[in-house]
């Protein structure tokens, strides 16, 4: 079955970096969407970022300019790169796997992992 291992997450100072890893299994990684999307306590689960199996990306305004986010196909992983982090980062980052054709949709996620941003 499908598969997504977030790792990377952690406690960090304000102004530091981050470097999440989303490890897929059970799937054609390749053909994927893959996304990072975060909750923080009281909120929606929001997108951060996705890039599409041809490798376009997009970003929520708030971290554009500082997360980039990238995908190794033959390691069959997409990753988060955070950089100047901010306070307002602190979430659970969860990893996504969307596709869609015609009718049916396959949609995975991770289990989430943790990132603190301390002041």
């Amino acid at each position: 079955q499908v598969q997504l291992a977030e790792s990377g997450g952690g406690l960090v100072q304000a102004g530091g970096s981050l470097r999440l890893s989303c490890a897929a299994s059970g799937m054609i990684f390749s053909i994927y969407t893959m996304g990072w999307y975060r909750q923080a306590p009281g909120k929606q689960r929001e997108l951060v970022a996705g890039i599409t199996s041809g490798g376009s990306t997009n970003y929520a305004a708030s971290v554009k300019g500082r997360f980039t986010i990238f995908r190794d196909n033959a390691k069959n992983t997409v990753y988060l790169q955070m950089n100047s982090l901010k306070p307002e980062d602190t979430a659970v980052y969860y990893c996504n796997a969307d596709r869609s054709v015609g009718w049916q949709s396959y949609d995975y996620w991770g289990q989430g992992t943790q990132v603190t941003v301390s002041s």
